[in-house]
């Protein structure tokens, strides 16, 4: 092996070793009370822009932190998939299914409309947009590649539904008293209007056992529509950059292939009993790469810049979390009776 390629390994390997020791870290952060609000994968991003104070270390970790952030990022996902349990979403999550839809298509368009009054980056208006209204970190990241975001555009996405979801989380939980909803109806309401997966169940867990079911299937209803607005968003895109080009580029469609792998690892685990037992690893799996990815993009933050932009999108997406909040309190309390 030539000296080139010993340093390029050598460089690989410290970028895979810090990402994943960041992403193990979160993990287990995630489990103290307080930080399960935040959540893994969040915790994750902030353990790798926290790395950053060792600079030596951080500028040789970014030679593999690219591979790290995109491969890894459509590995985790995929896998991800495995934590959607279709027969249930088709059968008692049906009504679930039918209003994420109508969460989701109301209020990318809002989420983004407002950001772009606000002056926001076309770009960063469509990760904030996706990230708020679908499935939080996990949204902005499935579709950065195809609206070929810039690192630090994604993680300023990923912190606004961090921020935001915690701070929604404990509005909606100190709002439980007074709604006059069974436990039921509160768990669809957080499951509808909540970012991530985490904020979801933190708020119907509030609600005992009963809230917990029904915020976690109305949450992944959600979830399941992040591969067709991925593909939607790609179509978007491709049609916006030929426009722009006057036609002369050709409309080149970035089909997120590995949506597809998502909704198969979907599949499999709904319908094929034999690998009911590993889903749980499956899905743990998923997080832990999901967390080296976003930990990846920690070590490659520019924080002047997200000081700079990131007034604008936070103040249209704090505005927009109060509208998916009173769109989730009137559907969970005319249609979930």
């Amino acid at each position: 092996m030539s000296n080139m390629q010993s340093v390029e390994w050598h460089r690989a390997a410290v970028g895979f070793i810090l990402t994943l020791a960041c992403s193990l870290a979160g993990w287990q952060l995630a489990k103290l009370p307080g930080f399960s609000l935040i959540g893994h994968l969040v915790l994750a991003l902030l353990l790798g822009m926290a790395l950053q104070i060792f600079r030596s270390l951080t500028l040789t970790a970014r030679e593999s932190t690219g591979f790290i952030a995109n491969k890894f990022l459509r590995a985790g996902i995929i896998l991800l998939g495995f934590k959607l349990n279709l027969v249930i979403l088709m059968t008692s999550g049906l009504r679930s299914l039918e209003a994420a839809v109508v969460v989701v298509t109301v209020m990318i368009l809002i989420n983004y409309g407002v950001a772009r009054l606000f002056r926001v980056d076309h770009t960063l208006a469509l990760l904030t947009a996706c990230g708020c209204s679908i499935c939080g970190a996990a949204a902005v990241m499935g579709i950065s590649g195809t609206v070929k975001a810039k690192a630090s555009q994604s993680v300023l996405a990923v912190a606004i539904v961090a921020v935001l979801g915690t701070v929604f989380t404990l509005i909606e939980v100190g709002l439980q008293p007074f709604l006059g909803f069974t436990d039921s109806q509160f768990g669809v309401m957080a499951g509808l209007s909540l970012h991530e997966i985490a904020h979801a169940v933190a708020a119907g867990g509030s609600a005992g056992p009963v809230g917990t079911d029904s915020a976690i299937i109305a949450k992944l209803s959600r979830v399941l529509l992040l591969a067709p607005v991925a593909i939607i968003v790609g179509v978007l895109e491709a049609w916006r950059n030929r426009r722009q080009s006057d036609g002369r580029q050709k409309m080149k469609v970035p089909i997120p292939w590995f949506m597809g792998g998502f909704i198969l690892a979907s599949a499999i685990g709904s319908y094929v009993p034999a690998v009911a037992t590993v889903v749980p690893f499956l899905v743990q799996a998923a997080y832990i790469i999901l967390g080296m990815a976003m930990a990846a993009l920690g070590l490659n933050v520019n924080f002047s810049v997200i000081a700079k932009e990131g007034v604008r999108p936070m103040a249209g997406a704090f505005l927009c979390s109060f509208i998916i909040l009173g769109l989730g309190w009137f559907i969970a309390s005319h249609y979930f009776i």
